[in-house]
C-alpha cells in the first residue's frame, strides 16, 4: 500500500486552518463588532491560537497581509514535505504540527506541562499546580494529532520494511550472481 500525501497533510492543514480561521475571525470581528456570531466564532477559535498570533503581531507589526503570507508559506512547506520521497520530511511535519498544537493548547491554558493537574515542588519547597484545559475542541485537536502521528509511524515503518525487503532481495541476487 502506497502512502497518500493528502492523508499526511490533513493534520498540518487542520492546524493551519485553525490559525487561519482565528485570523479571519479577528478581521471580521473588527469589521462587524456588534455581531454576536462574530464574537462567538472569535471566542471559540481564540484559545487555540492566541499566543501564536500575539507573538507574530509583536514581531510583524500586526499586518494581516503578512499573516496571510506566513500561513500560505507554511501550507506550501507542509504540502511539499508530505509529497517528498524521503519519509523523514512528512514524519517531522506531522510531529511538529502536533507539538505546535499541544503548545498552543498548553499556553492558552496558562500552563507549562501537559498533565491534567500536577503538583510540582519548586526549588524553594513551595508547591504549585498546573492545569491544562481539556475542552472538546482541545481534545479533538489532540486526538486528530495523535491519529496523524500514528499514520505517519505506520507509513514510515511500512516504507522501512519494504526498503529492507528490497535490499534483501538485491543482496540475494548479488550473492547468486557471484
Amino acid at each position: 500500500m502506497k502512502r497518500k500525501p493528502i492523508l499526511l497533510f490533513v493534520f498540518p492543514a487542520f492546524v493551519l486552518a485553525l490559525l487561519t480561521g482565528a485570523r479571519i475571525a479577528t478581521f471580521l470581528l473588527g469589521a462587524y463588532p456588534a455581531s454576536p456570531t462574530m464574537w462567538w466564532i472569535w471566542l471559540e477559535l481564540r484559545p487555540l491560537s492566541i499566543t501564536f498570533w500575539q507573538q507574530v503581531d509583536l514581531y510583524a507589526g500586526g499586518s494581516m497581509v503578512l499573516d496571510a503570507v506566513i500561513l500560505l508559506a507554511a501550507a506550501i512547506v507542509c504540502w511539499n514535505a508530505c509529497r517528498v520521497r524521503r519519509s523523514a520530511a512528512f514524519f517531522l511535519t506531522n510531529h511538529v504540527a502536533l507539538l505546535f498544537a499541544g503548545l498552543m493548547i498548553a499556553s492558552s491554558s496558562h500552563s507549562e506541562t501537559a498533565s491534567t493537574i500536577a503538583a510540582l515542588p519548586a526549588p524553594s519547597g513551595l508547591s504549585f499546580s498546573l492545569m491544562v484545559d481539556f475542552t472538546w475542541e482541545n481534545s479533538l485537536v489532540l486526538i486528530l494529532g495523535f491519529a496523524a502521528c500514528a499514520y505517519c509511524h505506520v507509513a514510515f515503518l511500512r516504507e522501512a520494511r519494504l526498503h529492507g525487503e528490497t535490499l534483501a532481495v538485491r543482496l540475494i541476487a548479488l550473492r547468486r550472481d557471484f
